[in-house]
């Protein structure tokens, strides 16, 4: 029987083989990582998408329904729902006031946030291409050098050494080849990352334009509730003073005259609160138009310069999924959430890295290009992961919980949208309603007035009747115009609900950032 004996060297050279075979096995072996990753991670957002699809216009609301049969009797004031309908891109033109459309262009074109936005889409799509530029093809940089040194005797051979110049020129080409998807999930993640700054920016003006609007609104609702209420004290006021005569001739009692008091200081009271509102809503609209408040220079409009939509477009729930940027900047990052989990798997595989590098050699500048190669080497490299304390399978996990978390603020992003629809569905047909009621108030109102002032020319009542008509129908007319205001703001709100106009980031225009900072610099 023969003893066979293995040196330690020998014992060396077969494990540097048998890792050397293994190594290369993992290179052959076929696997991609991005199909896999895809795979685990996009069946739950399509079973998503698909719930969605199969839903009607009845999914926002259980009233929906109701609302189209109260619509189908087409009562006064009433506004149509146009389910499916695209909505217009400059959607309110449909209020068709001048003044707003000048206000709204104002605010898109100034507003600081929405420039702010602008140059973070700017630069997360600049990272984009450099991700790609600097993943996707080989890395190409040159080198040129000069040197001047001197060497001593021992190593030239030349008694008193030797002082000369070296330069030196050099093409490094390196490229790192993508086996298992590692390249292909961090250009995903950077345009991801692109795709949801582009969103932000259209949810942002989407927020500006609602916001500018309602508060043009407000404002004009404060503006002419302050007159209304105005009008109701000096109708008070005159009660007041007739009543504090009719006193001092002991035709009335001391309470009438109190309570009637006490009804002038209440509406005096109300009257400071609505101007602070008024000027609020100021503040607001400057600020939006990227003005400071005292330098704003807007006259205002009425609420009846503002014409209520017949028509308004709702959109069906597999559409609104697609088109309202909130819901789509959370899916953007729930596909970076994806490339993330697939750049985690890459890396629990090895990494295959080619250079190459090729120069010349000269003592004279002038020969440094004129002579073929002096040298160049070709070399490729190989890293793996061998042990690391479960760190890399450790980020598999936080990925993939990364991924868990963007999914359900994805869900929640989408419920939320349905919550705004259903809210502003139910806000116009409830609304809609109360202005019928309203205009009926003001209607008998204005009758009640009428019938009031006849009497008093013809003597059968006394003036305190006349301005208790009077004040009735300044009320009734304060309680329209809120409903109406009411309405306005809804239908913004229905609007912005919806995501505007079907949009796409190649719709977006070109930003006017750069122009500029370069002024500034």
């Amino acid at each position: 029987m023969m003893n066979t004996r293995i040196s330690l060297n020998q014992k060396a050279t077969l494990v540097s083989w048998t890792f050397s075979i293994c190594l290369l096995g993992a290179c052959s072996t076929t696997i991609d990582l991005s199909k896999e990753g895809f795979k685990e991670s996009a069946n739950p957002k399509a079973l998503i998408e698909n719930s969605y699809s199969k839903l009607d216009q009845n999914a926002y609301s259980l009233r929906s329904s109701a609302a189209k049969e109260t619509q189908s009797s087409n009562p006064e004031g009433a506004t149509k729902f146009a389910w499916n309908a695209t909505q217009s891109k400059e959607w309110w033109k449909a209020f068709q006031s001048a003044p707003l459309e000048q206000l709204v262009q104002l605010a898109l074109t100034h507003n600081p946030n929405l420039t702010a936005a602008s140059a973070s889409l700017t630069q997360a799509q600049a990272n984009a291409m450099a991700t790609y530029g600097s993943l996707a093809f080989p890395n190409v940089n040159a080198q040129v050098g000069a040197n001047r040194q001197r060497v001593s005797q021992a190593t030239s051979n030349i008694p008193g050494g030797s002082i000369f110049n070296l330069y030196n020129s050099s093409v490094n080409v390196s490229y790192s080849l993508d086996l298992f998807g590692a390249n292909q999930f961090a250009i995903a993640s950077a345009q991801a990352q692109a795709q949801f700054q582009a969103y932000q920016w259209r949810a942002a003006e989407l927020s500006l334009t609602g916001n500018v609007i309602t508060a043009a609104i407000r404002q004009a609702q404060l503006s002419e509730q302050i007159k209304e209420t105005q009008d109701i004290l000096a109708a008070q006021e005159k009660q007041l003073s007739i009543m504090q005569n009719q006193l001092k001739l002991g035709a009335i009692n001391t309470s009438s005259v109190l309570a009637q008091a006490s009804l002038v200081s209440q509406t005096k009271a109300a009257l400071p609160a609505l101007q602070k509102s008024l000027e609020q809503a100021s503040h607001q609209i400057a600020i939006l138009c990227g003005d400071f408040p005292s330098q704003m220079k807007w006259m205002g409009l009425a609420v009846g310069d503002l014409t209520l939509p017949n028509e308004l477009p709702v959109s069906l729930p597999s559409e609104l999924v697609r088109q309202r940027p909130d819901i789509l900047a959370s899916e953007a990052l729930l596909n970076q959430s994806i490339a993330a989990l697939g750049v985690a798997k890459a890396n629990l595989y090895p990494q295959v890295n080619l250079s190459a590098n090729a120069g010349s050699l000269a003592t004279l500048g002038n020969n440094l290009f004129s002579t073929p190669w002096s040298f160049w080497t070709l070399s490729t490299g190989l890293t793996a992961p061998i042990f690391n304390a479960g760190a890399l399978d450790s980020k598999v996990q936080a990925a993939r919980a990364g991924y868990e978390s963007s999914f359900y603020s994805y869900k929640a992003t989408v419920l939320g949208a349905f919550q705004n629809v259903a809210d502003s569905l139910a806000a116009i047909e409830f609304e809609t309603k109360s202005y019928q009621q309203q205009n009926t108030n003001v209607k008998l109102a204005k009758d009640s007035l009428s019938i009031a002032q006849q009497q008093y020319t013809l003597g059968a009542i006394n003036y305190m009747v006349l301005l208790d008509a009077q004040r009735n129908y300044a009320q009734a007319k304060i309680g329209l115009l809120n409903t109406q205001a009411n309405r306005l703001a809804n239908t913004v709100a229905l609007y912005q609900s919806m995501g505007g106009a079907p949009w796409a980031p190649s719709d977006m225009p070109a930003p006017k950032t750069m122009g500029k900072l370069a002024q500034v610099q």
